[in-house]
């Protein structure tokens, strides 16, 4: 009987190249772009086949870990979840899941997955990894290769050679990214585009790298050996993985290895890399305009418009992107991916804030979003989810006043311990300790108005903390 395949579901990446709806702090991994679910959930739901898959492994790094739990709780799916104390690309990140995986199982046979990835045919995808099993199994690096849908120059192609068992090929080599006119060739040639997701075993990873850079491999063979547990997640040592040379697994591995091989498959996959891409991959009207949120189109065709709240209504233009967020609009051509990424370079430098944070703000208990800020005071819209709690803190340069506009809050100030309901309200004096928690069954949500001279994030001081952050 085949052997199990192990997930490794790589997360911990920050692109921007959905911005402004992807950034830094909630990356388009966990954004639900096609439906209620992110594509971080649908990999995860993709490889949960019991008879064919194990308990996933997911990398991510230390800020996204509670938006991983969150989410894997919302599809009822469980996974042992790594953090890595930096980021090293694609390369470390898998020597470090296969290291772990062979704490579990020392002839763990792993499937490498980006999270950010789109697969319209689920079951042409599982077809192609029960075809790539046996050759993993047989010590191959089995890559899978997608049947080209058009002569594209955002993927790497790869060149398949002589067959090595079923529709399994061996690896003859790997292109970089094309002009339009050599993309055209490779199609016609036969070629692949690289998808960038693999299966191998644990140890024969390992080996194949050890070759090229021992000492990355050992560092992160240490990481994992040293690896702490805090709340449930998998901590790799900071100083050992830090020694682990930044290198993507396609450099590190996949093009200096003989035991390449190929899997085509043809399972509507797209990495997912640019606006065009979510176009493409969007329900259209009659005039191929796609819309995500509110959106009137009059005399216009081929527009791609995303909207968190206002209503946008074009007129009389083709082949635009819009995307509107509370804090940022983009209009951009809709072919124009390069366009798109001189343009976040731009915002890095004249205004880093859009590229890195939404105004809603994601934390372990809940969430909160700004309504409003002057000199002098600052307002927010808090979420608390049933069963969570804010730290225990206290500020130096502001007061609070909470209103609850839903649920229930339990608040502690100093010594005093108080249940605030609906339409009441409460106030928590500059340099008081307090905390707030939702002890009810529906979410907490309410509005704070904070006043004083110092809003910054860095004047809460906490003296007690749930999720390890005092």
């Amino acid at each position: 009987m085949d052997r199990r395949i192990i997930p490794l579901i790589m997360c911990g990446g920050a692109g921007t190249r959905l911005w402004p709806a992807s950034r830094e702090v909630h990356p388009k991994q966990f954004l639900p772009l096609f439906g209620a679910r992110s594509t971080f959930q649908d990999t995860l739901i993709r490889v949960s086949d019991a008879a064919l898959f194990e308990r996933p492994v997911i990398i991510t790094n230390n800020a996204y870990r509670f938006m991983v739990l969150e989410q894997l709780a919302e599809i009822g799916l469980e996974a042992d979840v790594l953090l890595e104390p930096m980021r090293r690309d694609s390369g470390p990140a898998i020597a470090a899941g296969a290291a772990f995986a062979q704490t579990r199982d020392k002839d763990a046979i792993i499937l490498a997955l980006a999270a950010d990835h789109v697969v319209r045919d689920t079951a042409a995808f599982v077809a192609a990894c029960r075809e790539g099993l046996t050759a993993a199994q047989a010590g191959h690096i089995v890559t899978f290769g997608v049947q080209p849908e058009r002569p594209a120059t955002e993927y790497g192609y790869i060149s398949p050679g002589d067959v090595i068992s079923g529709q399994v090929r061996a690896v003859a080599k790997f292109v970089e990214k094309p002009d339009a006119e050599t993309a055209a060739g490779y199609v016609k040639s036969g070629y692949l585009w690289n998808s960038g997701n693999f299966m191998f075993r644990a140890a024969v990873l390992l080996d194949e790298y050890r070759k090229v850079d021992t000492a990355s491999v050992q560092a992160v063979s240490d990481a994992v050996a040293m690896a702490g547990s805090d709340l449930g997640f998998v901590k790799l040592d900071t100083d050992t993985f830090a020694a682990a040379k930044s290198i993507s697994i396609d450099y590190a591995v996949m093009e200096k290895t003989s035991r390449t091989a190929v899997v085509p498959v043809s399972c509507g996959w797209s990495d997912v890399g640019s606006w065009h891409a979510v176009w493409e991959l969007s329900d259209k009207d009659g005039q191929g305009n796609a819309a995500r949120g509110a959106a009137v189109f009059e005399d216009s065709r081929n527009c791609n418009v995303t909207t968190d709240r206002a209503l946008v209504a074009l007129e009389g233009v083709d082949d635009l992107v819009v995307v509107a967020t509370q804090d940022a609009v983009l209009v951009s051509r809709q072919k124009d991916a390069n366009g798109l990424k001189r343009l976040v370079a731009t915002l890095k430098n004249v205004a880093p804030q859009v590229t890195e944070d939404h105004i809603k703000v994601h934390r372990p208990w809940g969430s909160y979003q700004s309504v409003d800020n002057g000199e002098r005071h600052q307002v927010k819209r808090i979420i608390v989810k049933p069963g969570g709690r804010l730290s225990l803190q206290k500020h130096h340069h502001r007061s609070e006043h909470w209103i609850v506009v839903r649920g229930t809050a339990r608040v502690t100030v100093n010594e005093l311990v108080k249940t605030v309901h609906e339409n009441e309200s409460i106030y928590i004096p500059i340099g008081a300790v307090h905390r707030l928690e939702n002890p009810g069954k529906i979410q907490l949500e309410l509005i704070e108005v904070q006043t004083g001279s110092y809003f910054g994030e860095d004047d809460i001081i906490r003296i007690e903390d749930d999720y390890s952050r005092s």
